[in-house]
């Protein structure tokens, strides 16, 4: 770490930082990832210079040395929650799947090989839902992975927001999310058909149960749909999945979570909650890539296949979607008829035939995670993180301090691993470069928010020391000039 201000408060955190993360009993999942070193951060090309390679740096020994500790010093990595860093397994399975395919070619989606731990093509989305549906508590029947999140949010809306323009045609949803295009879709308009929730109380865009409860209560006659971040992205804040399903429910009303900042951070248990469907993506707390596939929760009682399917009425007994043809029973779905046999389940709402190099990279973390024992071991430390994330900021220098605020609620029920900064006007490109400049990577949002992740898979506490240190460096530079 850098010299500080006052070195002995960030000393005595890391003297704290190193007893807690020796107490840690998922510390060695850290090592299932690829960390970037300081020097792959600054570093303009995909390989190492080849003066660095050959061990020939420049003749000054200072500079040596500090480019040596630079190439084996991990970087301060706390932007899980906008893209997950890789797991080192990954390139071994994509590398199974690129000799399968260089190997068997076709017959990769039928032949299994006896020794690969990979799925034939035809079963691998299958095998994929059922390692996530532990994830999102549900039963693998309920979890389909298939195209990105946007593309599934759609799917689902298309599926159930069926709007009456004379009865109920609302759209309900949180006021930093807009499906107006979907509205329009119908022939409505985005001013009269979607409500946003918005605190009247909050100056940090937060909103409470009550808040929804009480836009639910007001607009209940005449809303058909309402669509929620479990998590939302800006604030961190986590919502209370549960109370406000069961509250929409008693008013009627269809509801879809988009788990995006959720999924693989906090606990979920979508068939217990009796949530309607749900949406996410796996890039983030889960892992699997940059764009990678997304996936999709459909309560059972939803499937809308409710009778037996024949040849003479392949179409009777489910409800409106779109279908494609991976959503066809599997015993014919490569005779090519021209009839329809949806699976039961989530998977018969798939459409075209998914990335077998997407699923193999996401299952790759979802192994990661049942090493880690599910998501309720991960949540645990999660919250020690994040709350010794949030007493790190706290001892910052009074100079410091005036400069931001956590705009992401105290109470570590209502977060996930997760804390927004809003910063002072004016500073935030600053304040980023200087983080850069310090090796330190989180995310920011427009126009003055950063926004820090510690995730439990790869995070430790010595990280949140490491990012509170640079970031009070960050914060004091900014006034420099002043």
């Amino acid at each position: 770490m850098s010299a500080s201000p006052d070195q002995s408060r960030f000393s005595n955190l890391c003297a704290q930082a190193e007893i807690l993360d020796g107490e840690d009993d998922l510390r060695h999942l850290r090592d299932e990832f690829r960390v970037p070193t300081k020097a792959d951060i600054r570093r303009t090309t995909l390989e190492k210079p080849q003066q660095q390679q050959q061990g020939e740096l420049t003749a000054f020994s200072d500079r040596n040395d500090a480019a040596s500790a630079d190439e084996t010093t991990p970087c301060t990595y706390l932007c899980g929650n906008s893209l997950g860093l890789q797991p080192k397994r990954t390139a071994t399975r994509i590398n199974q799947y690129l000799q399968t395919w260089s190997t068997q070619g076709v017959q990769g989606h039928f032949k299994p090989l006896d020794d690969s731990p990979l799925p034939t093509w035809l079963d691998a989305d299958a095998r994929a839902a059922k390692m996530m549906a532990s994830i999102v508590g549900a039963d693998e029947s309920e979890v389909a992975v298939m195209q990105t999140l946007t593309a599934n949010l759609h799917l689902l809306m298309s599926a159930f927001y069926r709007p009456d323009p004379k009865g109920k045609h609302k759209i309900i949803l949180e006021s930093k999310a807009f499906p107006s295009d979907h509205i329009r879709h119908h022939g409505l308009s985005p001013s009269t058909s979607m409500v946003t929730i918005e605190s009247p109380y909050s100056e940090d865009a937060l909103i409470t149960t009550y808040d929804i409860q009480s836009i639910i209560s007001k607009h209940a006659s005449d809303t058909a749909l309402i669509l929620l971040p479990g998590i939302q992205y800006y604030t961190g804040q986590l919502l209370d999945i549960p109370t406000i399903t069961a509250f929409a429910h008693k008013h009627n009303i269809f509801i879809i979570w988009d788990l995006a900042h959720a999924v693989g951070n906090v606990p979920l248990h979508l068939h217990d909650w009796d949530v309607d469907a749900a949406a996410w993506c796996t890039y983030k707390y889960l892992n699997g890539g940059p764009g990678c596939i997304g996936g999709m929760f459909i309560n059972s009682r939803n499937s809308l296949v409710t009778t037996t399917i024949t040849d003479d009425e392949p179409e009777r007994g489910y409800g409106k979607r779109l279908s494609g043809w991976w959503g066809n029973d599997k015993a014919t779905r490569f005779q090519m008829e021209t009839k329809f046999h949806p699976v039961k389940g989530a998977a018969g709402f798939q459409l075209s035939n998914p990335s077998i190099l997407d699923i193999t990279s996401l299952s790759a973390s979802l192994e990661v995670f049942e090493l880690a024992g599910g998501v309720l071991p991960l949540r645990e430390k999660s919250k020690k993180l994040t709350a010794f994330l949030e007493q790190c900021l706290s001892l910052l220098s009074e100079d410091a301090k005036q400069l931001f605020r956590i705009i992401t609620p105290t109470d570590p029920e209502q977060r996930g691993a997760q804390l927004s900064l809003l910063l002072a006007d004016s500073i935030l490109d600053q304040v980023m470069k200087e983080l850069e400049t310090s090796s330190v990577i989180v995310d920011e949002r427009k126009p003055n928010v950063v926004r820090v992740a510690p995730a439990p898979l790869y995070n430790s506490f010595e990280d949140c020391v490491a990012f509170a240190e640079a970031f009070e460096l960050a914060l004091v530079a900014t006034q420099k000039d002043f």
